[in-house]
């Protein structure tokens, strides 16, 4: 069992930026493919994006491409959410979520047997 812990959420104004911290106290996330999803009130957990093992290679949602980055420092076992130019609809509980299959969906929640706690972003207009 892999217990995900994020950090870093809180309050920022429409066009602020907000880094999202995620660990694995105990735990190497080195053999995890590294997800990052969010859900606002009322709605269904959305994919925000996913981070490689080694890093090399993340995805995007249409959503978050262009101002969202998902990175890792495997050497401190934390993967990173960097959210710029934020919009009021950005405003929700963001979850990290870890997963080792290669063969699975990186955009499907199911995929992913290991989840945080969730962390609430609010992004006032």
């Amino acid at each position: 069992q892999v217990q995900l812990v994020e950090s870093g959420g809180g309050l920022v104004q429409a066009g602020g930026s907000l880094g999202l911290s995620c660990a694995a106290p105990g735990r190497t996330l080195l053999t995890y493919i590294m997800g990052w999803f969010r859900q606002a009130p009322g709605k269904e957990r959305e994919w925000v994006g996913a981070i490689g093992w080694s890093g090399g290679s993340t995805r995007y949602s249409d959503s978050a491409k262009g101002r969202f980055t998902i990175s890792r420092d495997n050497a401190k076992d934390t993967v990173y959410l960097q959210m710029n130019s934020l919009k009021p609809e950005d405003t929700a509980v963001y979850y990290c979520a870890g997963k080792s299959s290669t063969y699975s969906p990186d955009n499907v929640p199911n995929a992913y047997p290991y989840w945080g706690q969730g962390i609430q972003v609010t992004v006032s207009s």
